[in-house]
């Protein structure tokens, strides 16, 4: 083999790993179950890549590992409680317009309420400790812990309820597979944002700027463009990112603690490990592969479920040090 063409099988390769898992689980499992199991993967990774994309994207960029990102998962989940109490008219009908309408809400004011308190942390917090790693897992872990506090104070210590509006606690029969209905539009919310994050970045100057940030800060400052208010904008999404994913998740666990970020750290930096620190390509993906990973050890073997995200790591490390789409070093 040459070396343009391993060269090419090394770049193209990440790329095949999720279909490869999928194809593989099919003749082990049957049909039914593989077709449930997958969709229910599929749609953990979506809500999983909407808390890890903004924490990747804001490393890609700005250098910064913020540990309080659970913080913004557990705000938006809060924010989510709150709101479908005020429009509990819509949330509670039965009807698939209204539930679909209060969902979009709680999703909205979730993400305005993350991002507006990421706005005040990184103009309060995180500015003074650019550049210095330590400093800023510090500083992050410690607002993380007031933050939290701050949540028990504002909505009490005690879980509280967030029902699945009524027209999507049922599922959905394809063949004789059933599909939660929540769980497709968890899946069609996910990618939504995912096809927008691909656009903005890809197709928009303001991507250019991001990805070419990401790639050299220092051009972009020389060409005269201001890469301080692009980390402010890069921050505020990424938290808003992170409040979403925390309300679609929260709705899905029908439960509401201080906890629920936490409960999802360990998770969200395996992610992104496996996809490459930096990359939201690479997050996508990682995402991807630990929600189907999961559902289909689980369903296999249980009693390998509990450490199949970090086995799924491991084994990814020992074949790309740097994870599946590593980003070049800035």
């Amino acid at each position: 083999m040459s070396d343009a063409w391993r060269q090419r099988l090394n770049e193209w390769s990440p790329y095949a790993v999720t279909p490869l898992l999928v194809l593989a689980a099919l003749p082990a499992m049957g049909f039914g179950p593989w077709l449930t199991l997958t969709v229910a993967g599929l749609t953990m990774g979506m809500m999983l890549f909407l808390m890890a994309s903004g924490l990747t994207l804001i490393f890609g960029l700005m250098d910064v590992l913020n540990f309080a990102h659970a913080a913004f998962i557990t705000l938006g989940a809060y924010v989510a409680v709150t709101v479908l109490g005020l429009i509990g008219g819509w949330a509670q009908a039965d009807a698939l317009g209204p539930n679909l309408a209060a969902l979009l809400v709680a999703l909205l004011c979730a993400a305005a309420a993350s991002g507006a308190l990421g706005f005040v942390f990184e103009q309060v917090i995180v500015r003074r400790v650019y550049g210095a790693p330590l400093l800023q897992i510090l500083i992050t872990m410690g607002a993380l812990i007031v933050i939290e506090q701050l949540v028990i104070v504002v909505w009490g210590p005690n879980a509280l309820p967030l029902p699945k509006p009524p027209s999507l606690r049922g599922s959905l029969l394809v063949g004789t597979s059933p599909i939660e209905s929540y769980r497709l539009v968890a899946l069609c919310v996910g990618l939504v944002i995912a096809l927008l994050m691909h656009f903005v970045l890809t197709r928009t100057r303001l991507g250019l700027l991001v990805r070419a940030g990401v790639e050299d800060r220092e051009m972009v400052e020389a060409l005269g463009y201001h890469v301080r208010r692009l980390f402010i904008g890069v921050f505020v999404a990424g938290t808003a990112l992170a409040g979403m994913g925390g309300m679609m998740w929260a709705q899905y666990q029908t439960l509401v603690t201080s906890q629920v970020g936490d409960s999802m750290t360990v998770l969200v930096f395996i992610i992104l490990i496996i996809g490459g620190l930096g990359s939201v390509g690479g997050c996508f993906i990682g995402a991807i592969l630990v929600g189907l990973t999961s559902n289909y050890i689980e369903f296999l073997s249980p009693k390998l479920a509990l450490g199949s995200d970090i086995l799924l790591m491991v084994l990814v490390l020992m074949w790309r040090p740097r994870g599946l789409f590593p980003v070049a070093a800035h």
